[in-house]
């Protein structure tokens, strides 16, 4: 019995290598794939080495004369106040990889929850439930979150907050729409008809089948996200000065922009990128997951 139990956990654990070998070789084969590791891989990595890779303090004042272009000792120029506006560019990576992580985290983990619930438990349950979502999709985002920031107040955290939260019927509404379909396959019928207890349908038949999806969703909202905090940080209801967030670095040099332009076309890039690259990481790893895609290969 002992045996057999090891027998069953290693041809698992091999399977699940097999399938992250799978995974790794479609999306190395996907052009949009390849591209979009490339884009947030430099995110990451510019955001974890923000402090050696910056020249300058992105706090630091008189960095260098005021409105300076772009030169070798300031690669991307300074700004009004003599910043250095690649170093404000460069740790500016940190605090967009941290909105979109924590907004996306919260959104992802509560509509999930509450899609998961409301299409396990079905009945009034998952009508109350789905008529709540209903009526927050009549909003759009934007609109929610600058509800959420009236209550909260304004500031990076509660933006994050509250991006979080105006994104939480989407992802309730997909996790809802695969959770009725999981349910309506035949294995799940018969691990009903096998006796098999409500955790166990939950946690070992949806939510596997569930999480691949919302991995694809969640990746496309990012990109989401970013745009959403950095508008909020351009309206002056996200990140506030004197912080390096690429929205409010936008919003501080509109006035600006005939006499230093490279102070809007720099964190103006760095936002197209991330976006760019988190849209096509997301399309790479939907085509890495899909069976037939992996059928062709």
């Amino acid at each position: 019995m002992i045996t057999g139990t090891q027998d069953l956990a290693r041809d698992l654990a091999n399977a699940g290598v097999v399938r992250q070998r799978g995974f790794w070789r479609g999306l190395l084969a996907s052009p949009s794939g390849v591209i979009g590791l490339a884009l947030v891989g430099v995110l990451i990595i510019t955001a974890a080495l923000a402090p050696l890779i910056a020249p300058y303090n992105p706090l630091q004042m008189a960095a260098g004369p005021r409105l300076a272009p772009p030169s070798l000792a300031h690669p991307m120029g300074t700004d009004q106040f003599g910043r250095d506006v690649l170093s404000r560019v460069v740790h500016g990576a940190r605090l967009t990889l941290l909105v979109g992580t924590v907004a996306v985290s919260l959104s992802l983990v509560a509509g999930l929850a509450l899609g998961l619930l409301a299409g396990y438990a079905g009945g009034w349950l998952e009508r109350i439930f789905m008529r709540l979502v209903d009526v927050l999709f009549s909003f759009t985002e934007i609109v929610i979150a600058l509800a959420c920031l009236a209550i909260l107040g304004v500031g990076l955290t509660n933006a994050m907050i509250a991006i979080g939260i105006a994104a939480i019927p989407f992802y309730a509404r997909i996790t809802h729409s695969v959770v009725l379909v999981e349910k309506s396959k035949p294995y799940f019928e018969a691990g009903i008809a096998a006796g098999a207890g409500h955790m166990r349908l939950i946690f070992l038949h949806l939510l596997p089948n569930v999480v691949p999806t919302l991995i694809v969703v969640a990746t496309l909202g990012i990109s989401t996200a970013v745009l959403a905090a950095a508008g909020l940080s351009f309206l002056g209801l996200g990140a506030q000065p004197p912080q390096p967030e690429w929205g409010f670095m936008l919003a501080s040099s509109r006035d600006l922009i005939s006499r230093a332009p490279w102070m809007m076309i720099f964190p103006g890039l760095a936002i197209a990128l991330t976006v760019l690259g988190f849209n096509l990481l997301g399309d790479g790893i939907r085509e890495a997951m899909d069976p037939r895609q992996r059928r062709r290969q």
